[in-house]
C-alpha cells in the first residue's frame, strides 16, 4: 500500500503488522512492575519480565510469532466480538460470539508478592465453543529458544537466567518449537491458565489460586479508584487514564515509565522508534501532577523518595531519565533480528537521549515538588537541600543551548520552552521560600527570574508575527509554547499568548490536531528523516489553553474529538497520524493520558 507524506513522498507499508493488528488493537494488563499487551484476537504479543525494562519473553509485536507470543481464543483465530475492562480495574475481558456459543477470556496480572504472574481464565458464557491456544516463549527479545520440559502435566521453559511455568488443567503438546492445545468450553466452565516467571536458578515458585487472585486484584483496583476526587462530566475517561498511569508505575521504587513498549514507530516504516520503558523526570512529574490533582498524594511521596535516591550526587550529573530502580546507564542498542512493527527499523533498546542536556527538566522537577507541597506532602529537609543544588545548576547554565523537550538529535538550540522552564524553576523556588518558610537567596532568584523572563520576551518572540518561536532566532513554531500560560509565565489572555496560540492553530494543525513542530526536508531541527503524526499531548494542551482563554465550546469540541481517538478500551498511543487514521508511537503513552486529565479538569 502506498501513501504520501506531507512532502508528497511516496510511502509504502503493509496495513498492519504481521498478524493484522494495529497498535490500537492492543490492551494493557499489568501488575505495577511490568505489563503485557493483549491483542484483540487474544494473543499476548509483548511481555517483559520481571520488570518493564527487562528483556521480553513475547516479542511478536516487533517481529512475528516466532519471536514469542501466547494466543488463546476460539478456533479460527478471529478478533474478539467485544472487549472491556472490568469497571475501575486493569482486568481485561474479551468475548467472542461464535455459531455454537459465547466465550469470555479474562486476562490480568495480580499485584505480585514475589514472582510475576499472568492469569488467563477461559469462561463459558453460553453454548459450547471449541478453543485453541498456542504458546511460544522466546527470551531475550525473541532471540533465545528455551529448553522446555513437562513436570506433572505443567510446562517449564528455561533459557539463561529466565524460567517460566505454565500451569493449566488443559494439556499442551509440543511441536515446531511451540506448544498447542484444543479444548471445549461449555456454559459455566472456568478454565484457568497461569504463566509464572522466576529466576532459572531458583526452584518452582508456589502456585497461585487464579480465582482468589482475581477477586483480590479487582478489590485492589476498586479501592484505589475510590480515592479519586474528580467528579466532572468526563469521569470515565479520567479514571481510565488514571488507572493506566498507575499501571505504568513501578511500585517497588515509585518510578513511572513513559510507556511499557519500545520501538513502536512514530512514522510507520520509518526510523523514529525509541525505547520508552524508563522514567523520564519530565514525564513522571507531569504524571504526578495529574495524580496529585486527582487525590493521589501517596504516589507523590513515593516518587519523591525515588527521585532523591536517583539524582543523589552532583547537580551537574542530573539525567533526564533513569531506570525504574534509578539506574543511570541506559545504553542504546539495535536488535537486528527483529523486523520491527510494520517494518519500522531499527528496533532499539536503551535510549541514547539519556546523555542529553534538557534544561526544562529542572523546572518540571521544581514545579512538581512545589505542587506536591501545596497539596499536603510533608516537608523534607533533604529534598530542599537537593532542590537548592539543582537551582545552583540552573543559575549557572540556563543561558546555554540544549536538546529541549522533544529530545532532538540535531544541533543544540536555545529552545524557548527550555528557557521558560528555567524561569519556572526559579519562580517555584521563590514561592517555596514565600509559602513554606524555606531559606535561600530569594532576592537573587527573583532578579534572575526577571532577567530570564525579559530575555525570552526579547529573543524568543517574533513581534512581526506576534508569536513566540521554537528557539531564539528561529521562524519555526513549537507546540510546547502552549505551556507558557499553564506554568504562569504569562496570562492566557496576554496578546503575545493569544498570538502564539493563533499561529499554532494556523501553522501546526493537521486535520484538526496539533503537530509538535514542522517536520520538513528544510527543517533539520530533530536531525531525523521522515514525518510523524500529531503528538496527542499537544492537542490536549491546546484544549486546556482554549479553556483558559474562555473558548470553552471550541475546547470541548476538540477534546471530544481527541477522546474519539482512544481505542475501544480507552487507551492512547503517543501520536495519531491523520494520514492513515491510526495511532502511532509507543503504547499506551503516559504523556498522552496526563494532559487528557488536565484538559478534562479545565473543561469542568
Amino acid at each position: 500500500m502506498t501513501r504520501h507524506d506531507r512532502l508528497g513522498r511516496g510511502i509504502t507499508f503493509s496495513p498492519s503488522n504481521v498478524k493484522g493488528m494495529r497498535i490500537e488493537d492492543y490492551a494493557l494488563i499489568g501488575d505495577m512492575q511490568s505489563a503485557a499487551l493483549v491483542a484483540r484476537d487474544g494473543s499476548i504479543d509483548w511481555l517483559c519480565l520481571p520488570r518493564f525494562d527487562s528483556p521480553s519473553c513475547f516479542a511478536a509485536l516487533l517481529g512475528n510469532e516466532r519471536n514469542g507470543h501466547w494466543w488463546l481464543g476460539p478456533q479460527g483465530r478471529r478478533p474478539a466480538t467485544r472487549r472491556r475492562y472490568r469497571p475501575d480495574t486493569l482486568i481485561l475481558e474479551s468475548e467472542w460470539d461464535t455459531p455454537t456459543g459465547t466465550v469470555r477470556v479474562i486476562d490480568f496480572m495480580p499485584p505480585r508478592d514475589r514472582n510475576p504472574d499472568v492469569v488467563r481464565i477461559v469462561e463459558g458464557v453460553a453454548g459450547s465453543v471449541e478453543m485453541s491456544t498456542q504458546l511460544r516463549v522466546r527470551f531475550d527479545y525473541g532471540r533465545i529458544v528455551p529448553w522446555v520440559r513437562r513436570d506433572n502435566g505443567h510446562l517449564q521453559a528455561v533459557g539463561g537466567p529466565d524460567s517460566v511455568w505454565l500451569h493449566s488443567t488443559v494439556p499442551l503438546k509440543g511441536g515446531d518449537y511451540a506448544h498447542r492445545a484444543t479444548f471445549t468450553v461449555n456454559e459455566g466452565d472456568r478454565l484457568p491458565f497461569v504463566f509464572t516467571w522466576h529466576p532459572s536458578h531458583e526452584p518452582m515458585p508456589p502456585r497461585i489460586d487464579s480465582e482468589t487472585q482475581l477477586a483480590e486484584t479487582e478489590a485492589m483496583w476498586a479501592e484505589w479508584v475510590a480515592r479519586c476526587t474528580y467528579s466532572g462530566p468526563y469521569r470515565e475517561a479520567v479514571v481510565r487514564s488514571l488507572i493506566t498511569l498507575k499501571g505504568l508505575t513501578y511500585s517497588p521504587t515509585g518510578a513511572i515509565v513513559a510507556a511499557p513498549t519500545t520501538s513502536l514507530p512514530e512514522d510507520l516504516g520509518g526510523v523514529r522508534n525509541w525505547d520508552y520503558r524508563f522514567c523520564w523526570l519530565r514525564d513522571a512529574t507531569m504524571t504526578l501532577d495529574a495524580l496529585i490533582s486527582s487525590g493521589y498524594l501517596e504516589e507523590a511521596a513515593d516518587w519523591r523518595s525515588w527521585l532523591l535516591r536517583a539524582i543523589a550526587g552532583r547537580p551537574q550529573d542530573l539525567q533526564i531519565m533513569y531506570g525504574v530502580a534509578g539506574e543511570r546507564r541506559l545504553p542504546e542498542l539495535q536488535l537486528d533480528w527483529l523486523d520491527g512493527y510494520e517494518d519500522s527499523r531499527p528496533v532499539r533498546i536503551g535510549n541514547e537521549a539519556v546523555r542529553q542536556l534538557q534544561l526544562d527538566v529542572y523546572g518540571e522537577v521544581m514545579n512538581c515538588l512545589y505542587v506536591s507541597r501545596t497539596r499536603g506532602l510533608a516537608p523534607d529537609d533533604r529534598a530542599w537541600s537537593i532542590q537548592r543544588q539543582l537551582l545552583d545548576y540552573v543559575e549557572e547554565h540556563w543561558d546555554e543551548p540544549d536538546e529541549g523537550l522533544w529530545e532532538v538529535r540535531g544541533p543544540r538550540r536555545h529552545f524557548v520552552h527550555s528557557k521558560v522552564m528555567c524561569w519556572a524553576a526559579l519562580d517555584r523556588a521563590v514561592k517555596y521560600v514565600e509559602g513554606f518558610g524555606r531559606t535561600g537567596p530569594v532576592e537573587r532568584w527573583r532578579r534572575l527570574r526577571d532577567v530570564i523572563h525579559a530575555e525570552i520576551c526579547d529573543k524568543g518572540f517574533d513581534p512581526r508575527r506576534n508569536t513566540f518561536t521554537q528557539s531564539y532566532g528561529s521562524s519555526e513554531l513549537d507546540a510546547a509554547l502552549l505551556l507558557i500560560p499553564m506554568v504562569g509565565f504569562l496570562p492566557a489572555d496576554d496578546p503575545r499568548v493569544v498570538g502564539t496560540v493563533a499561529a499554532i492553530e494556523k501553522e501546526l494543525m493537521a486535520d484538526g490536531f496539533v503537530l509538535r513542530y514542522p517536520v520538513a526536508a528544510d527543517n533539520e531541527v530533530d536531525g531525523l528523516p521522515g514525518g510523524e503524526g500529531a503528538f496527542l499531548a499537544c492537542s490536549f494542551w491546546l484544549v486546556e489553553v482554549m479553556a483558559m482563554q474562555g473558548r470553552k465550546d471550541e475546547a470541548r469540541d476538540l477534546f471530544e474529538r481527541l477522546l474519539g481517538l482512544r481505542n475501544d478500551v480507552g487507551l492512547l498511543a503517543e501520536e495519531y497520524d491523520p494520514r492513515y487514521g491510526r495511532l502511532v508511537g509507543n503504547f499506551p503513552q503516559a504523556f498522552s493520558h496526563v494532559p487528557l486529565i488536565h484538559a478534562a479538569r479545565a473543561l469542568s
